[in-house]
This record gives C-alpha cells, structure tokens and sequence, in this order.
C-alpha cells in the first residue's frame, strides 16, 4: 500500500487511477486541448474493468450489445444517468429523515433550543413574495423595527432562495418554505459535491458519493440545519471552487470569468459570508500549490488574470448597488456584535461527535461550542484520526498536500481569538490578528471549520478511490479494512432527525384577519411582548400574512446606536416599554408604574404609529402582562383567542 513514486511535472500523482482522475486545473505542463482541467478528460486505462466502459454506453447500444438474459445486460442498463439519479434519491431521503420531525407540523415545530433564526427566516421569505408580488424594495424593509427599519442586504435576507420560493410561500406559508429549503438544502450541497466530484476528480462513483455525503450530511450541516437554511444551501460552492481551478488553464478565460462571475452574484443573495470563504479557501489551495510547483505560476498567471479581472468587472457591477446599501445605505453597521465576533471552536470539539449524530451528546457538547447552531468540527476522534491516516498514506500527491494544508490553515483559524482546551483558554489565537480586517470583522470565525469539513470531504473520495482502485491481489483486504475504517469513523457521525419543539400558534385574531379593522397604512400591530431577540412570535404573525402589518421591534443586526457605520448589535434602538413588558413575561411580577413611566411609554408608541396592541390569552404569564398593560394604555378587551387595546386615538398625531 505504498504510494508509487511519482512520475510527471507537475503534480507528482501515483500511477493509479486514483492519481490520474485528481488532478486539478494546474496538472502538467501541457495544457489540454480545451479550457478544462485534465481531470475531466479522465481517459480510461487499458485495464479498465468493462464495468467502467459501461457508464459510457447508452443504453439503446447497451441492450443491443449485452447478452440475452445475462448478468452483463444488466449491468449495462445501469447507466450513469441512473446511477446519479439513485445517489440524488438517497441523498433527498436522507435530508428527508433529518428533518422528518419538523414536517410532521412546519408551523407548529421548531428547533428545540432556539426559535428566533427560524422565525427571522421566514419573515425574510415573506419580504421576498412582496418584491415578486409588490414590487417592493428588496435590500430594506420597515415592515419590522417601524420606523427605522433594516437592511436587508446586511441581515442575509436569502433573495436567491426565497424568490425562487414564492410560489410554495404563497401556497403553504413561509414556515413550509423554511423546511422545504433545509431539506433541499442538505440533500441539493450532497448531490453538488458528488456532481463535481464524480466528474472531475473521481472515477469511482463509491468515492463521489461518499465525499458528497459527508460534505452535506457532516456535523457541522447537521447543526446549522435547525436555524439556517442559508448556511447550509452550499450546493453552488463546488461549482465555483471547479470553475476557479477551470480559469487557471483556461484558453477561454472571458468566457470562463463571466460563468463564475454569474456563480458568485447568486450565492451572494444566498449567504455573502459562505462566499467569502469559498474565495479564501480558493486562494489558500492555490497557493499551497504552487508552493510546491512554483514553475506553474508562468502558465497560470494569464489566464487566471484575465478571468479574475472579468469575473471582478462582471460580478461587481451587478453587485454593486446592493453591496452599497449594505455597506452605506441606511441602518448599515461596521462589524459584528461583540456577542458573536470572538465565537471560536474548541479544540476539543475537533475529536468530538456533533450533537445532531448518532454518537452526539449535548451535555458533553456544552462548553465546546459557541452554541448548538455553531458545532462547525465536532467530527469525532475516529474520523479526525481517518483523516491525519488519510494525509499521511497519500502525503505524495500535491493535491492532498494542498488539501491538508487548507483544512489545517482554516481550522486554526476556526479557534478564534482565544484558543482553548476543554473550555480552558491556552492562549491567544492568530485570528486575533484579523479581526478588526475589513470584511474579516463581519465574519464569525468558528465557521471557518466548514472549510476544514469540505476538505476532509475530498480527502475521503480520494481514499475511496485509491481503495477501489488496487490490484486484484490486494482488493479484498484492503477494501474490507477500507470499509470498517469508514464505518468507524462514519458511523459515529451519521445524521439523526433533528429535535424539535412545539411553539405556540399564530393566533385566530392574525389568521382570520381581525387584525384589518384596527391597523390602517402607515400604522403598525404591537405584539405583546414586543418582538425581540428573544421573542419573535410577533415575527411569525406578520410572516404568516406576507407581512401586510408592520411590527416595531424584531430580530436582526442594525447598528448599535441606530446611525449607520455604527458597530451591529442585536435588535434595534433600546426600548423602555419593550424591555418593560420583556420583564414581565420572563418574571411573572407586575411592576408599579408611575406617571413618567406611563408618559415615556405613550412617547414610544406613538413613535411606533401603534394602532393596536396585541397579547395572546395562551401567552406566558398572560395575565401579569394584560395587567401591566392596562396600567400604561387603559382598559383592553378579549377578541377570539387575544386581548387587544386599541390605542388610535392615544397615538394619533396631534394637531
């Protein structure tokens, strides 16, 4: 199992199959006799088995050629087309059982530890039927934090998944929307990486589609799954990373610059900070190779100029007014909140199984984390050993040179300002040299560990294939310790359904439309409590309608002092009445409100234009809160399963 020596400039590949399918874009010195890496040429060997010629047969030639009845005619009408449709299937019945939970009831279920991303989801995927059906603005909105508002562009409000979206949102709601997107998401960024994979760096489909599997069902999609579907919708990624490699060799660059620019300026309405770290994986796997074969900058150069240039030319001008409300429009913010921007991974955690798998636990999870929607290594001590073995057995190939030098570059990085030990700090971490970075300062850097999780994607294929890929003789050991190797290091990792709660319902008084009579233009719904990081059922009642109420209020990141450039924060300008009612619904205890206090809360309701408040009777601690309120605005009364205060006429504009 010694790796052959190398043979060839550049990169010094095994003489196995193995070697010759992954080369990448910068793979000898002749260039091939099109734009496309030598790897998706993959001529077949001379003894290739005639399982391999097969994939190449239609299947009208298959029929004619095979034996009568034969074992051989079957395999023949096993056709690659097939063949990618059952690993697609399996791939959408696993994401299926992943999120089986939360289709038993999408609007009633929500992850269990934390409902406010879900909510703030679906209210974006609600923003986007009113750009389809409205015309509205699409990179700002005041339907929630009225009268400031939030921009969108700066709050990943996911255009390029909720527009495509907005006929199930119209049909089944946005909370429908929210499961369908996990789903197609985990199952859709498996089946890209199988895609890229098989054809080119792969010529076993065993080895594609357990790459794929891992790059779409690892620990780190697992956790974001319950939270965020634009995190985990990664399936352009490893078309970009295929088209960046194409441009180093390309003799059409032009052409090829504009098919990536086109591939960043959709993933950028998906998730800009998973775009970003596609570009430095990118740039890191370049240069690590090129270190070892420097003499491949003299052809690579030109090409990849002329192709970055048009790609940059391209991409930034259809990006460039939305990146300017972004980054200059109005409620733009400077870099992340302090509460998230030091978010790093325990060391640990890399020998640790995430909680959403078979092996997880999350008790044991707690302190190696940021949270359960942060587990971004979590890979378990099998598989992180798999991976080191993996390194090793093929340290010969340049191509997994550079594979393991990017997944250990971005996996330190992944550790954050502070590097710790079981939830002890050691010292201080290299990204705290990179913090304060323009861009990098809005970035959370325990996800930098997604890059590590692709890489080790890669590296498992290219196992697999080495594997299937040995002589007769020592096949059968070999694959079988191969095998048990993967179930130990797989098993321990594989997905379960992700758990799940049940969260109160949208009220009667919302979804028979009640609300109509009270909330006029210009004039926003108060949910009691007002909605906050915290507390974002009010969110789901204007989701639920496609928001045609505005709500004060909301979670989101806007600047900290409501002045655009300030540094972001959670929610929006402080609120005296809000953290008022959030008390009472977190204690239970009615406060003793005094005249100033009842002055300073009508203030703000008149700055919120409120027409109505709105408690739920099934609310927690209902009945403090109806109290408390009735000593601020009076009197209310009950209408179907709420309490409502109508304060028109306390809000109204004075002559």
């Amino acid at each position: 199992m010694t790796p052959a020596e190398p043979r060839g400039d550049f990169p010094p590949v095994p003489d196995t199959p193995v070697g010759s399918a992954a080369r990448t874009t910068m793979a000898t010195a002749e260039p091939p006799a099109d734009a496309r890496p030598v790897a998706t040429e993959r001529p077949a060997p001379a003894a290739a088995p005639a399982e391999a010629d097969a994939d190449a047969v239609p299947e009208e030639a298959a029929r004619a050629t095979a034996e009568p009845g034969g074992a051989r005619k079957r395999r023949l009408r096993w056709t690659t087309r097939r063949r990618d449709l059952a690993v697609y299937g399996l791939f959408l019945l696993a994401a299926l059982w992943v999120t089986s939970r939360i289709w038993v009831d999408p609007a009633g279920r929500v992850a269990s530890l934390y409902s406010s991303d879900p909510a703030q989801v679906q209210f974006f995927l609600a923003h986007s039927v009113r750009v389809v059906l409205h015309g509205e603005f699409p990179f700002y909105t005041d339907q929630f934090n009225f009268p400031d508002g939030v921009n969108l562009m700066a709050n990943t409000a996911v255009l390029a998944l909720g527009i495509p979206m907005v006929p199930v949102t119209l049909l089944f709601g946005p909370a429908v929307s929210f499961v369908v997107l996990v789903t197609l998401g985990l199952a859709g960024t498996a089946a890209a990486w199988y895609r890229v994979l098989s054809r080119h760096v792969v010529r076993t489909p065993l080895a594609a589609a357990v790459g794929g599997w891992f790059c779409g069902f690892s620990p780190a999609m697992l956790s974001h799954a319950s939270w965020h579907p634009n995190i985990i919708s990664q399936f352009l990624l490893p078309f970009i990373v295929w088209r960046v490699l194409v441009i180093t060799r390309s003799r059409r660059p032009v052409r090829d610059g504009a098919l990536l620019a086109l591939l960043v300026v959709v993933q950028a309405f998906i998730n800009e900070e998973i775009l970003l770290f596609t570009a430095m994986a990118c740039g890191v796997f370049l240069i690590a190779v090129l270190v070892q074969r420097p003499a491949l900058w003299s052809a690579a150069w030109r090409p990849l100029g002329v192709a970055v240039a048009v790609c940059a030319v391209l991409a930034g001008a259809l990006l460039a007014y939305p990146l300017y409300v972004q980054f200059a429009g109005p409620m733009a913010y400077h870099g992340l909140s302090d509460a998230v921007r030091d978010y790093g991974n325990d060391i640990a955690a890399f020998f640790a199984p995430g909680s959403p798998t078979l092996g997880g636990n999350e008790r044991a999870n707690v302190n190696l984390a940021p949270n359960y929607s942060e587990e971004n290594a979590f890979f378990g001590w099998s598989l992180a050993l798999l991976s080191v073995g993996i390194v090793f057995w093929l340290r010969r190939e340049p191509l997994v040179r550079a594979l393991a030098a990017t997944g250990a570059f971005f996996a330190v990085l992944s550790l954050g300002e502070r590097v710790s030990w079981w939830d002890r700090e050691l010292f201080t971490g290299p990204w705290e040299l990179l913090v304060r970075v323009p861009l990098l300062d809005a970035v959370v850097p325990t996800r930098f560990g997604m890059i590590t999780t692709a890489v080790i994607g890669v590296l498992l294929a290219l196992a697999v294939e080495r594997i299937w890929s040995l002589r007769p003789a020592e096949a059968r050991t070999v694959r079988t310790l191969g095998v048990g190797a993967l179930a130990l290091a797989l098993l321990p990792i594989m997905p379960m359904p992700l758990k799940v709660t049940s969260r109160p319902a949208v009220p009667k008084f919302i979804t028979a439309d009640r609300w109509r009579q009270y909330v006029g233009a210009g004039q926003t719904l108060v949910p009691i409590p007002v909605p906050s990081m915290g507390n974002t059922h009010g969110m789901r009642w204007a989701a639920s309608t496609n928001l045609d109420f505005k709500i004060p209020g909301g979670y989101f990141l806007a600047p900290r002092n409501g002045n655009t450039g300030d540094p972001g924060r959670f929610g929006g300008r402080p609120s005296g009445v809000g953290r008022l009612l959030e008390e009472v619904a977190t204690t239970g205890r009615t406060p003793e409100l005094d005249d100033r206090q009842r002055r300073r809360s009508l203030d703000e309701l008149r700055h919120w234009r409120a027409a109505v408040l709105v408690l739920p009777v099934g609310q927690h601690n209902a009945e403090p809160l109806r109290r408390t309120v009735e000593e601020l605005v009076g009197p209310g009364r009950r209408e179907l399963d709420v309490w409502v205060w109508d304060v028109r006429t306390l809000t109204a504009p004075t002559a």
